[in-house]
């Protein structure tokens, strides 16, 4: 593939990561030139391993021990709430977009490798419903007071991607 071709790639994935990311009440890193390095990077782990894993971590190659890392990863909301930014600073705060405050180094959330939660598929009776003595979920639900949606995760989420409503707005569901 030529320079062209690698830069149009670039150019066409940040443009359409950046517009999914405001929609959705995110923003990409304002330092362009940062974050067309870190989507190339994207774009060399797919290429690698077919699924964009983080560019700032290492990973197995292996897509079901590294979904927790599939950009964005699991840890980027906490990471936004608690630094202004995502481990690998594609994504960041309102602030640091605005310039009112500067990226800073992100402690690395992701347990190691023997520590971390296999994602499990619940278990269910004939009728979709779960079984009696299913095991109970990793994560607690959360659940948009205003448009309904559910996430399993350990916080909300900063903003709901189906109305955009702030983390405030969120209630524990189960």
């Amino acid at each position: 593939m030529s320079g062209s071709d690698v830069k149009e790639r670039v150019d066409r994935l940040f443009a359409k990561l950046n517009e999914e990311a405001e929609k959705a009440g995110y923003h990409l890193n304002p330092d362009v030139e940062f974050a067309k390095d870190l989507v190339g990077s994207l774009l060399v782990n797919e290429d690698r391993y077919g699924y964009w894993a983080c560019p700032c971590r290492l990973a197995s190659g292996n897509k079901e021990e590294d979904l927790d890392i599939i950009c964005p990863c699991d840890y980027r909301d906490p990471d936004l709430d608690e630094f202004g930014a995502c481990f690998c600073a594609l994504y960041v705060s309102d602030a640091i977009k605005k310039g009112e405050k500067k990226a800073e180094p992100v402690i690395e959330r992701r347990p190691p490798p023997d520590k971390r939660v296999k994602s499990v598929a619940p278990q269910q009776d004939g009728k979709g419903a779960p079984a009696a003595g299913a095991a109970a979920l990793p994560y607690p639900v959360w659940r948009c007071k205003v448009c309904g949606y559910l996430c399993a995760r350990e916080q909300p989420p900063l903003a709901c991607p189906v109305c955009k409503v702030g983390k405030e707005r969120f209630e524990r569901f189960m």
